[in-house]
């Protein structure tokens, strides 16, 4: 034990490279995407792991998709949202990511002792109102409370069942060689939303974060009828990591144009202050849908026509390799590989 190597011969991460589970506390980095690899989904290792935002379960002749996540964004109320729009956005669009029909939600809070009721009451409408928006019901929960200083305020989980329609699968593994590369809208504005009130930064506009359900702009794809591959929201790590995962998962390479990356002028320009890439950044509101190509056209008529998907644009394709690569072609002709972060820029995001 001397040396630091971990005395547990069945643990897959040795404590030398992870000595506190704090070097990984994002998600959407290096570290975290390992960490849940090697530990996590070498632990509950299942059939229906497709290395997606959710399992689908068949259920008699039917399909549903099951998701949980957790929220822990700081400072709870934010430019664009709070907590608890963000835990049922966060939790819907996950399923929507499955390709579902989101329907019903759990709500789990962990309190801390002291945390104002006002502050509570203002967190659990705001749910309530999203929930509402987005058609889905909260429909069981659990409340804990734990010591003070020991909480941050709330943290809150949130678990969703949705419905799979017949004939659609969205997975990683669906992808093909020659699909185009669909992002939604401009990229980064929940991240830069997020750092600029916690530090208290002020840029030349107010950037409100784009914490919105997506379902309603997946529901708008799916009714256009094209071959829909994969979906992915662009939360932890950005478009970068999303895109990394997808490459991975899929064993198919991915190129991407810089020059058609949407990110907004004062998203840009924040983050060349702050020596951050847009790439990189956290959104809550974006997704990136891989469509087959001679169904591109048709995908981007289908987003455009959604308030949500207003912004939409290809931004890449996949090629047949190599497998697991992104590369992005930069807007002087460069090429680079993209990849994870191997921390995470903006801890506690959401």
């Amino acid at each position: 034990m001397a040396d630091g190597v971990n005395f547990l011969p069945s643990c897959p991460v040795p404590i030398r490279d992870h000595p506190t589970v704090q070097m990984a506390h994002g998600g959407g980095g290096r570290l975290m995407h390992d960490l849940i690899g090697k530990m996590f989904r070498a632990a509950f290792t299942n059939p229906l792991d497709r290395g997606h935002d959710g399992a689908v379960l068949g259920v008699g002749a039917g399909r549903l998709a099951f998701t949980t996540d957790s929220y822990v964004v700081r400072p709870l109320f934010f430019a664009g949202g709070d907590i608890g729009k963000l835990a049922v956005c966060g939790t819907v669009n996950d399923l929507a990511m499955c390709g579902a029909r989101p329907a019903w939600l759990s709500a789990g809070f962990i309190l801390e002792e002291g945390f104002p009721m006002e502050d509570l009451w203002r967190v659990v409408r705001s749910m309530a109102s999203e929930a509402e928006a987005a058609g889905v019901s909260v429909v069981t929960g659990d409340t804990k409370v734990v010591d003070r200083g020991h909480g941050d305020g709330v943290f809150i989980n949130t678990s969703g069942i949705g419905v799979v329609d017949a004939g659609v699968v969205i997975a990683p593994g669906e992808v093909r060689a020659g699909d185009a590369v669909i992002a939604s809208g401009d990229l980064g504005r929940h991240g830069v939303a997020i750092l600029a009130q916690r530090e208290g930064l002020e840029f030349g506009c107010p950037i409100e974060s784009d914490c919105a359900s997506l379902h309603g702009l997946v529901e708008a794809l799916l009714r256009a009828g094209v071959g829909v591959h994969c979906l992915r929201d662009l939360t932890r790590g950005g478009l970068a990591s999303a895109l990394v995962e997808i490459a991975e998962a899929s064993g198919m390479g991915i190129e991407i144009d810089e020059a058609a990356v949407p990110v907004s002028e004062p998203v840009r320009g924040a983050c060349e202050l702050l020596g951050m890439d847009p790439l990189h950044m956290a959104n809550e509101g974006r997704m990136v849908a891989f469509v087959g190509a001679d169904g591109a056209g048709a995908a981007l008529d289908a987003l455009r026509a959604h308030p949500l998907g207003a912004g939409a644009v290809i931004v890449g394709r996949v090629t047949e390799g190599p497998g697991g690569r992104v590369t992005m072609t930069s807007q002087i002709g460069a090429r680079r590989v993209i990849d994870m972060l191997s921390g995470e820029q903006l801890p506690r995001i959401c």
